[in-house]
């Protein structure tokens, strides 16, 4: 046990290291310098209830409308996740989170949290949801597996032989081929030298399903690796998070990360891919790193998923400019390249090598990620290389 999570009275949730763990050799911070590695009782940074790094591991609206659906029998529109508390959420949701911890009510006793169950089943289950329709028992044991994964979107994680994976179910409420869609943006992403993980897209009971490999987890053994989100590394919390920045994180990598340079240039590629695929949910939330005691390393990218669009303009979710520039359109992200450690010939290089990457894969992505030809040319000009963006 690494330590106890304790509601305070005045609504905080404050975190103590076993002794145990404090005099482990191996023992590390579960994040620095949020919770570091001292005996007593370590409240939140100013403006935050809980630890930024304990709240990585919980789960986002998806896994709390499955945890209410579970105590509830069924969600209404009068449902409100609000209603139970951080700890309920961390106790209740899915061992199997993301990252490397997880939260038991007993420091003697360890209970694994989510049932088994096939892949027809789970979309059955999140369908069911979906639809404030009750949920069966024994699906919501095995729905609950997802709970500890972020985003809004039904989801659940699934086991194949040694793999270890993300399962993103389509909606009822989709206007637009969404599992497709993010599977195609994450083969561009790769096409235009982004890390990205393995992904591919398959059916059940007629609905599309995204799997994306895990990389929180090692190939052999399973074994857990530690993350934050960019949202703990910058030391904000949800209703903070608009003001989140590259800028700001530049700074961080530049401050704490290894191999700062390479992970700038990382970082300013990531955002060139985001602008030519119309991915403009890149809050940060949706980008992490790895966590080993000392250093941080960016993790592969995810949740690349292009988004509707209806005009011509676009902005990201988070500035990438000095002067916090922010609309979707590489010349400003050329003119940000000091930021990003980078000389005007470097950027534009990399700004060459996405745009081409992503242009000459279009037709095999598309086709891996099962688009028709009809969704494909949709697609493209509008949402995949926009002329607003590139031109």
């Amino acid at each position: 046990m690494a330590g106890l999570l304790e509601a305070q009275s005045n609504g905080i949730v404050t975190f103590t290291y076993g002794r145990s763990y404090l005099n482990r050799s191996d023992a590390i911070a579960l994040y620095l310098p949020e919770l570091p590695l001292r005996p007593g009782r370590i409240e939140p940074l100013p403006g935050l209830s809980l630890p930024s790094a304990i709240r990585d591991a919980g789960p986002d609206s998806w896994g709390q409308r499955v945890i209410l659906a579970r105590r509830t029998g069924h969600l209404t529109r009068h449902s409100d996740t609000g209603d139970l508390g951080p700890l309920t959420y961390l106790l209740e949701s899915g061992s199997n989170r993301i990252g490397a911890l997880d939260f038991q009510s007993r420091p003697d006793v360890y209970v694994h949290r989510g049932g088994e169950a096939t892949l027809d089943q789970l979309v059955s289950a999140a369908q069911a949801l979906d639809a404030g329709e009750a949920l069966p028992e024994e699906l919501g044991e095995a729905l609950v597996r997802g709970t500890s994964i972020g985003g809004a979107r039904p989801k659940a994680l699934i086991s194949d032989g040694t793999r270890h994976l993300v399962a993103k179910f389509s909606s009822a409420s989709d206007t637009y081929p969404v599992v497709k869609a993010e599977a195609l943006g994450m083969l561009l992403a790769r096409a235009a030298g982004v890390r990205v993980p393995n992904v591919d897209v398959t059916r059940s009971l007629g609905r599309d399903v995204l799997l994306v490999e895990r990389f929180d987890r090692t190939t052999m053994a399973g074994e857990r690796r530690q993350m934050v989100s960019v949202l703990t590394i910058l030391g904000l919390d949800e209703m903070m998070g608009r003001y989140a920045t590259y800028t700001d994180v530049a700074d961080v990598v530049r401050a704490r990360f290894s191999d700062p340079a390479g992970t700038l240039a990382e970082l300013f590629r990531r955002i060139a891919v985001n602008i030519c695929i119309g991915n403009t949910d890149d809050h940060a939330r949706n980008h992490a790193a790895f966590w080993d005691g000392h250093t941080l390393a960016l993790t592969p990218a995810y949740d690349l998923c292009p988004q509707p669009r209806s005009g011509r303009e676009a902005n990201q979710a988070m500035a990438f400019g000095p002067n916090g520039q922010r609309a979707a359109r590489l010349t400003l992200l050329l003119e940000s390249a000091p930021t990003y450690l980078l000389s005007q010939r470097a950027a534009r290089n990399i700004l060459d090598e996405v745009v081409d990457g992503i242009r000459n894969s279009y037709r095999d992505c598309a086709d891996q990620a099962r688009l028709t030809t009809e969704e494909a040319s949709r697609l493209m000009g509008r949402q995949i290389l926009n002329p607003y963006a590139i031109e």
